[in-house]
């Protein structure tokens, strides 16, 4: 009898499981996607699997709107607990949890991901005579080049390639997700996706949101490692890889690292060209920030990708906390049209056309056209086809989506070392050239620093839907 997969979550005592990981596996099994699983938690409390279950029922009643109970006691079955800490003897007590198809995941701070891995490779956690093995790390992998090459070769003394699934929960949002299908499914769109009918592109992740008492992991990281390097970066190639010519994972990753490989190398001489830092006014009057810390809380570059389709069409890239808006979109800037056909009429100056993808707050797609204003004068106005991604679907999460890919195996949405890798070297002069000097202030629920801006500036952090 073939045994059943195991989800083996290591760290299931901190605030990933309880928050994001529980509910996502939780969701999963209310729509009756999860698959024959056995769920063991394992971490250094000394817990009970019966306390473990009430943790994780606590958790689910503060997070969820509504709990099925019918669904939950199904899951609760499930679920299992074991102490332990990262060494050979302790990790060894997961044998009997995992004898055959097996997943762990690394619920744990990025300093000790390198030791987990060490520490479940030496207990033959990687080996898969009774089935597949799977280790999954969150982001930050790295905090840059050296450490994440660094990191990389700790991982794979005993974990191959094939085995890593990098998360990126971006990866996992529908719209994220739904930009590929939308690119390589619509004929109309892929025509205009070049460098002949696109002007700029404007990506954006944007929050009100300061500190929230993460000082000691952000102030050590900075909006630039903890949101482009990955998040931004991942959305970026998305937009900007050639047509794959199938749906395979490793295809798909490989086109990513072409972008990656494309964009013109950022020098220390033209860092200020390309990248720009800020930081909000009272950052450092919060609890737990150093005096006189250079951490950015806003970053932005500006890219350009050097191939045939994207040649001289730059693409900014922001984020930042305590900003105007909680907002995050990518934005196709269309070319003016060539001619001013109504300069000698009432006609109002033709306005920018957009095609834009709203992640945050709502899911939606829209495409923003100019056509003439009801009336006897010769006038436009803004329309947009509108969509709004979700209506009349269910609503997932990025976990859920990601979960169910790394339980199945499918790598499709997980990066590949050479993606992060050339994310990191991208960076590398950037980070280098921001070891000194300080970033530019900001104030509070503005738009962040101007300088960098687009020509034409950068978007609004919201969406008005024209009239």
């Amino acid at each position: 009898m073939t045994p059943t997969p195991s989800l083996v979550i290591i760290g299931a005592s901190g605030d990933l499981t309880r928050r994001l990981l529980m509910p996502a596996l939780y969701r999963l099994e209310l729509a009756g996607k999860l698959p024959p699983l056995n769920i063991v938690g394992y971490a250094l409390e000394d817990w009970t699997p019966e306390y473990f279950r009430d943790h994780i029922e606590k958790g689910l009643l503060e997070f969820e709107k509504e709990v099925d109970l019918a669904a939950w006691a199904k899951l609760s079955r499930k679920l299992d607990y074991r102490s332990g800490d990262l060494s050979v003897e302790k990790i060894r007590a997961l044998e009997k949890f995992t004898q055959g198809e097996a997943s762990f995941y690394l619920a744990l701070p990025p300093g000790v991901f390198a030791a987990a891995a060490q520490g479940l490779g030496e207990a033959g956690m990687a080996l898969e005579s009774g089935g597949p093995r799977r280790l999954i790390i969150e982001k930050p992998f790295g905090t840059d080049l050296k450490s994440a090459l660094e990191l990389q070769t700790e991982v794979s003394k005993h974990w191959k390639e094939s085995q890593i699934l990098r998360i990126d929960h971006f990866l996992g949002k529908e719209t994220v997700q739904n930009l590929m299908v939308f690119r390589f499914t619509n004929t109309p769109i892929e025509h205009l996706w070049n460098n002949r009918v696109i002007e700029e592109v404007q990506i954006t992740a944007a929050e009100t949101l300061g500190l929230e008492g993460r000082y000691k992991y952000y102030d050590g990281a900075g909006a630039l490692r903890d949101m482009l390097q990955n998040h931004l970066m991942q959305m970026f190639t998305l937009v900007a890889m050639e047509p794959p010519p199938i749906w395979d994972a490793d295809v798909i990753r490989t086109h990513k690292v072409e972008v990656l490989k494309s964009v013109r190398p950022i020098t220390p001489e033209n860092v200020h060209d390309h990248a720009l830092r800020g930081q909000y006014g009272g950052y450092l009057e919060e609890p737990g920030v150093p005096s006189g810390s250079r951490t950015e809380t806003y970053a932005a570059l500006k890219l350009y990708v050097d191939n045939w389709r994207w040649k001289g069409v730059p693409f900014y890239l922001r984020s930042g906390k305590k900003l105007g808006g909680t907002y995050t979109e990518i934005a196709l800037k269309f070319r003016e049209a060539p001619t001013r056909l109504f300069a000698d009429t009432s006609q109002n100056p033709l306005e920018d056309n957009w095609l834009v993808f709203q992640i945050k707050p709502e899911e939606t797609i829209d495409l923003i056209l100019t056509v003439k204003k009801p009336g006897l004068e010769l006038s436009s106005r803004h329309v947009s086809l509108h969509n709004e991604y979700e209506e009349g679907h269910e609503s997932y999460s990025a976990y859920d989506q990601l979960l169910l890919d790394a339980l199945e195996g499918d790598r499709t949405h997980f990066l590949r070392m050479d993606e992060v890798e050339w994310a990191w070297r991208i960076l590398t002069p950037v980070l280098e050239a921001w070891s000194s000097g300080n970033p530019v202030l900001y104030e509070s629920e503005s738009s962040g620093p101007e300088e960098l801006a687009p020509q034409g500036g950068w978007r609004p952090l919201r969406f008005v839907q024209p009239d």
